[in-house]
C-alpha cells in the first residue's frame, strides 16, 4: 500500500494540531529533548525539526508509525509512552478527546485517535498518570484539550497535584480548543 493510500487510515491535521504546532513553536527551545505522543501524520513533528536537540514520536497505529517512519522520524509504537524509560524536557500530546457514541464507532485505528473515553478524558487520564515517566522534572507538558472536556479536564490535572496554565485557545463555532501547559 502506497504512503497516500496509508494516509487515510491516519487522523488528518486539523484546529487541533494546529494549535499545538503554534504552542510548541513559542515552547520549544534548542536544548530540548522532545517527545509528540500519538504524532499521527508528523504535522507538529515536522515543524519541530532543527529547532531542538532531538525529537522522538510514538503513536498506537502501526500505519501511522509507517507514515511517521517514510518520513525519517524515530517512531515508537506504543501506547501513549508504556516501556519508555528516557525523560523527555518537552512532551507534546494531542489526544483524543471526543466520546464517540457506540454506534458510530468501525473498530478500527481510526477510533483510537478519535475516541477519548468517558467524558473525552479517559486517555487524558492515562498520559498523566504516566507522565511522571517521560517528562523531566524541569520539563513541560503541552496537553490539548476542548471544552467540551470541562471540567473534567482541569479537575483531573488538579487531582493529580500537577501545575497548569492555558497558554494557548482557538474558538471554533461548536468548542473552545485549549493547549495546556503542565509542570511538576
Amino acid at each position: 500500500m502506497g504512503q497516500e493510500n496509508l494516509q487515510k487510515f491516519v487522523y488528518e491535521p486539523a484546529e487541533d494540531s494546529e494549535l499545538l504546532a503554534e504552542v510548541a513553536l513559542r515552547e520549544v527551545e534548542e536544548g530540548d529533548e522532545v517527545i509528540e505522543i500519538g504524532a499521527g501524520s508528523g504535522f507538529v513533528a515536522e515543524k519541530l525539526l532543527n529547532k531542538c536537540r532531538s525529537i522522538t514520536v510514538t503513536e498506537i497505529s502501526p500505519i501511522a508509525a509507517k507514515v511517521l517512519k517514510a518520513k525519517n522520524f524515530d517512531v515508537i509504537v506504543t501506547d501513549i509512552a508504556a516501556g519508555i524509560k528516557k525523560k523527555f524536557s518537552l512532551v507534546l500530546f494531542n489526544p483524543p478527546y471526543v466520546e464517540m457514541e457506540e454506534e458510530i464507532k468501525k473498530g478500527d485505528l481510526v477510533d483510537l485517535a478519535i475516541d477519548g473515553g468517558k467524558h473525552g478524558v479517559e486517555v487524558i487520564a492515562k498520559f498523566l498518570r504516566q507522565l511522571p515517566n517521560f517528562l523531566k522534572e524541569d520539563g513541560r507538558a503541552i496537553l490539548i484539550a476542548s471544552s467540551i472536556n470541562e471540567p473534567y479536564v482541569f479537575d483531573l490535572i488538579k487531582d493529580m497535584k500537577l501545575k497548569f496554565e492555558v497558554v494557548g485557545m482557538k474558538k471554533l463555532f461548536f468548542e473552545r480548543l485549549y493547549a495546556i501547559k503542565i509542570t511538576f
